[in-house]
């Protein structure tokens, strides 16, 4: 099952995760939490990897709107972004929300995750 829309990027690591941010800002996503994978491996659990970082998007209105419609969807937000590094290739790649929240029953959640999908999809194809 495909949950992630994912693209390669023809620019550095950082450059990426800088144009993901301001990309999701252009589509009103603030990011809420950003986790570095690569040091908190490393710093947690001495492990070297590759550069990896987690961003976790958040479109306040539309958060408002699933959260009216289904009080425990808060365990399935923010909607993860992820930049990273492999084999040299950088890549990003955006949570699918309609994947994501297949599993919830009900149906008043169902168009905006689509919404927030299409959204999502416009960030990674601007990249």
């Amino acid at each position: 099952m495909k949950y992630g829309y994912k693209k390669q990027l023809d620019r550095s690591f950082d450059e990426a995760v800088k144009q993901t941010r301001a990309e999701l800002a252009h589509a009103g996503f603030g990011v809420l939490t950003e986790i570095d994978v690569q040091a908190t491996l490393k710093s947690k659990l001495d492990v070297d990897y590759d550069k990896y970082v987690i961003l976790g998007a958040c479109n306040p209105s539309f958060a408002h709107q699933a959260l009216m419609a289904e009080k425990d969807i808060g365990i399935l937000l923010p909607c993860n972004v992820i930049v990273y590094e492999d084999e040299g290739k950088v890549f990003v790649c955006a949570v699918m929300p309609t994947v994501a929240m297949g599993a919830v029953e009900n149906t008043a959640v169902e168009p905006i995750a689509q919404d927030v999908e299409e959204m999502l999809k416009k960030v990674v194809d601007s990249l």
